[in-house]
């Protein structure tokens, strides 16, 4: 075994020129979709000062996700998924160009060009998933996906402080729009040079057996399916971020580098609980840990909820995403390992439509929620919720408190 190989060494798949240029390529790609999410919520709200219609934001690109994720999945399992991942990258550029273009003055426009996006994600989460395990060994799947989820969250902080920052700067979103672009244009470049071991699989036949095949998959792994259903209740619920531009306008009144802050706080505690994990032996209790991480999620929505200081509320999402990130470690894990390489892109479709879903229609409910209770009862709420279903899963699936990956 080489060393790029051995398991036990954490900075193995740094080495790998493959996958440095995947996370390097992934990582700009999240930077520039964030920048242009916030540059999104607080374009909407500034032009209809609504918290509907920033629900509406996440209405619209769960459609798409919802309508085609096992079309999608179906798709990425029978074609190449790097040309895949790189006509939606093509296709994400366009449609930051034309949010730029119309600058916000056009609000049907816009929804249309979410739609659109909503509808590229439904294939490049897939693929970018499918793609890894061709870009490392397989020895390597469990640091690689600490070090991926670690660069997820470095995205997710740096973007939307960035996004904060040129709106405040520019006092626009156009610029935001255009940095997506770049990110876009970059991630092609990246993604097109690596070398990608693709396995001539059988095409998958157009029958709904073979497109429901992830799902049967998911539906007979209790495991899998007990995280992928905590994940997804627990953004529904507990996903306060669709809220931000609210809370920084009209209660902690912080303005649009604020809400930069604000957004990057979760990413700032996801990446410093990453980096302990990477630096320390997997949890032995890998389904005990994501039950306590999401009883600790639920705790900080509430309080994050219930503060009408900044600074407090900046420490209670800066915990809150420590708490997520092991969720999502946990998940991502499992689903790496334990998924057949020629039903990938299937279960990767399925878990964008779980999780990815929850993040759009999560901003749609608390959205819908604070229109009608206003956004302390809306995140408060989702906060308890989450304790909630936590406490159910742990009820329904009594395996999961007690799985040990393989060692």
């Amino acid at each position: 075994m080489s060393d790029t190989d051995n398991p036990n060494d954490v900075y193995a798949p740094l080495r790998l020129k493959n996958f440095r240029r995947y996370i390097t390529a992934n990582t700009i790609l999240i930077i520039g979709q964030r920048i242009q999410t916030v540059a999104v919520g607080w374009e909407v709200y500034e032009k209809t000062g609504s918290a509907v219609s920033l629900g509406y934001v996440g209405l619209i690109q769960f459609l798409p996700i919802l309508l085609f994720s096992l079309f999608s999945g179906h798709i990425v399992d029978s074609f190449n998924r790097k040309t895949i991942f790189m006509i939606s990258l093509a296709a994400n550029a366009v449609a930051a160009l034309a949010l730029a273009w119309n600058g916000g003055e056009n609000l049907s426009l816009t929804y249309f060009v979410l739609f659109i996006l909503g509808i590229t994600r439904c294939f490049q989460n897939p693929a970018r998933v499918s793609l890894l395990p061709r870009v490392v060994p397989r020895e390597l799947f469990v640091v690689t996906v600490r070090w991926t989820t670690t660069g997820f969250q470095i995205a997710l902080m740096i973007g939307p402080a960035l996004g904060g920052l040129i709106i405040g700067v520019a006092h626009s979103a156009t610029y935001a729009y255009l940095a997506n672009t770049v990110g876009a244009i970059i991630g092609m470049l990246l993604i097109g040079s690596l070398k990608y071991q693709r396995l001539y699989m059988t095409r998958q036949p157009w029958t709904l057996a073979a497109i429901l095949g992830g799902f049967h998959f998911v539906r007979d792994t209790r495991v899998i399916l007990a995280t992928m259903i905590l994940d997804a209740f627990a953004v529904l619920l507990g996903g306060a971020t669709a809220l931000m531009p609210v809370y920084a306008k009209d209660i902690l009144l912080v303005g649009p580098s604020g809400l930069g802050w604000l957004l990057a706080a979760p990413s700032v505690g996801a990446v410093i609980m990453a980096l302990f994990q990477i630096t320390r032996r997997p949890w032995t209790k890998l389904g005990r840990a994501m039950l306590y991480s999401l009883v600790g999620f639920g705790s900080m929505t509430i309080l994050f909820g219930l503060s009408t200081n900044f600074w407090l509320s900046f420490m209670c999402l800066l915990m809150l995403g420590a708490f997520d990130n092991v969720s999502v470690v946990v998940r991502q894990t499992l689903i790496q390992t334990m998924t057949p390489e020629d039903m990938r892109g299937r279960v990767g479709a399925l878990s964008g439509l779980f999780i990815g879903t929850s993040n759009e229609l999560g901003g749609f409910e608390s959205g819908m929620v604070a229109g009608l209770f206003g956004p302390v009862i809306s995140v408060v709420s989702g906060g308890v919720g989450t304790f909630l279903v936590t406490l159910l899963i742990a009820k329904l699936y009594p395996e999961l408190k007690d799985y040990e990956i393989e060692k």
